[in-house]
């Protein structure tokens, strides 16, 4: 098999001697399967995606000048989006990223692959997955997940799908002694085996214990479930402390003393659908308060907002302040006197306040819409006051219904020809230019343990190895890394792709295909 990887002046020529061996599906799993460990041990930072393909005979028919103009344009799109915004510049001299970062198809499939399919995401709570056979169901991106504790009450997740043909499984929350796929009756246990297939008298090279629900790894810090995509379960991973670090940083230890990770009631959650990008909620969120005093002038005569500081950490920046005068004891009561607004990259939201805790999880539904999960904690106390709780509900509904209003005001002017970027306000908006920062970062993938951009690597696979020769990469004599006299250059001279999509061929099929096989994660 031949395939050509396009980049600005890059041509790549990929050779597996077994490609003849497999059915188109089954190469396809194994093509996948194979480079994304290869790259993943090489710490090569960057995603491919292959997104089409067309019959190629030979391995000059590779490199047609259409695929080279879909490389070169996506390369140069992907490159101006990201680079348009600078880091480096402190804030009193920044500018703010371009409104294409909120708007553009390309960048929100980049910020999936790159941002959310990642790490640790908080998901849910322990109050949905108290007792054994209890579950829940979300979504993330095209992430489709449940999590559930089995019949002896260990926490499990995996992906809501089911192996036969792909129909979704479980939804919304409840309690099952396993689950049973709408479509066709396969039966899954809590634990994921799969326990029943329907007549499938016949089939053949058929395992039923390698058609079991795939699935992710889970873990818990304080009342908090979260989720991370990427690999499978450790011993560290079941670990509190290490996730928790992992996860918040060295802000654990300060969320923690302030009553964070404490048990309180669950009360109830509300959602919000919104008609702006997941990144517009979270900046409003970020904005220390400025908004504050013109746009929830009831929420700000309960503060001092003369107080507010901010605090930033490595993905975590938290923002308190005093409480005000108020008007009444009702209002003391439900602010108290002190409010604490976490906000943990890249997409979730902690409120500490008088009795209350809420949480704000940004699910991003597209490039310009999101929806906005709160669930409302209260100590336990109080769980009995119904006035009060009401009274402090409605109050905290005014509060979204106002931002609600401002964030989709936002996005209507982010997608006027009048605006393209703006700036920062040095002194109040320190943590949104910190979540700008991440965020640039973490698509161009120089945060912490990835390595610089525009590094050279060499790359090694199962059966080949590339090293280059000018502007050309071809395979060389030996599978081994120690034989290889060259050093490849991934990058183009001055330019960065975070997320490259590619136009590859594959000779000796007779069929088109589109695939979206990823054969490198960054590490």
């Amino acid at each position: 098999m031949a395939a050509m990887i396009m980049t600005q002046k890059l041509t790549a020529l990929l050779h597996f001697s077994e490609i003849q061996k497999h059915p188109n599906n089954q190469f396809i799993k194994k093509f996948k399967n194979r480079t994304q460990a290869q790259f993943k041990n090489n710490n090569f930072s960057i995603s491919f995606q292959v997104i089409s393909s067309s019959l190629a005979t030979d391995s000059s028919n590779c490199s047609h000048s259409n695929n080279q103009e879909v490389g070169e344009k996506f390369y140069g799109k992907a490159r101006k989006l990201v680079q348009e915004f600078n880091p480096k510049i402190p804030i009193e001299e920044a500018w703010t990223p371009p409104s294409s970062w909120y708007t553009d198809p390309d960048f929100y499939s980049l910020e999936l692959d790159q941002v959310f399919y990642r790490g640790w995401h908080p998901v849910g709570y322990t109050e949905q997955i108290k007792e054994p056979q209890q579950f829940f169901t979300g979504r993330l991106g095209s992430i489709e997940y449940v999590v559930c504790r089995d019949e002896s009450g260990t926490l499990r997740a995996f992906h809501n799908v089911c192996r036969h043909h792909a129909s979704l499984l479980a939804s919304g929350t409840g309690n099952k002694s396993c689950f049973v796929c709408p479509y066709h009756g396969w039966t899954y246990g809590l634990d994921g085996a799969l326990l029943k297939a329907t007549r499938i008298t016949g089939i053949k090279n058929f395992k039923v214990n390698e058609m079991g629900l795939i699935p992710l790894k889970v873990a818990i810090w304080g009342s908090f479930v979260i989720l991370n995509f990427e690999g499978v379960l450790t011993k560290e991973d079941l670990d509190t402390s290490v996730v928790g670090n992992e996860w918040l940083g060295t802000s654990a230890e300060l969320l923690s003393a302030n009553g964070v990770d404490t048990s309180l009631d669950y009360v109830c959650r509300r959602e919000y659908t919104i008609e702006c990008n997941w990144k517009v909620f979270c900046d409003n969120y970020l904005d220390g308060g400025y908004h504050v005093p013109y746009a929830h002038k009831g929420l700000a005569s309960g503060l001092n907002l003369e107080s507010y500081s901010t605090k930033m950490f490595e993905k975590v920046s938290i923002q308190s302040c005093d409480g005000g005068p108020v008007n009444s004891k009702e209002d003391f009561d439900r602010l108290g006197s002190n409010a604490l607004y976490a906000f943990v990259y890249p997409n979730f939201m902690i409120n500490r306040y008088g009795p209350w805790m809420d949480t704000n999880l940004v699910v991003p539904l597209g490039p310009r819409k999101c929806q906005v999960i709160f669930d409302y904690f209260l100590d336990p106390s109080l769980r009995n006051n119904t006035d009060f709780i009401g009274k402090s509900l409605e109050d905290s509904e005014k509060v979204q219904m106002e931002d609600i209003i401002l964030c989709e005001a936002v996005q209507r002017g982010l997608e006027s020809p009048a605006y393209s970027i703006g700036r920062y306000s040095p002194n109040v908006e320190m943590a949104m230019h910190h979540f700008h920062c991440l965020l640039y970062e973490n698509i161009i993938g120089t945060s912490p343990g990835v390595p610089e951009i525009h590094r050279e690597k060499r790359i090694a696979f199962p059966s080949f190895e590339l090293h280059t020769k000018g502007d050309e990469i071809s395979p060389a004599p030996s599978p081994s890394l120690r034989n290889a006299p060259e050093k490849m250059s991934i990058f183009p001279e001055g330019g960065f792709v975070p997320s490259l999509r590619l136009a590859v061929e594959f000779p000796n099929f007779d069929t088109h295909f589109k695939t979206n096989v990823v054969p490198g994660d960054p590490p």
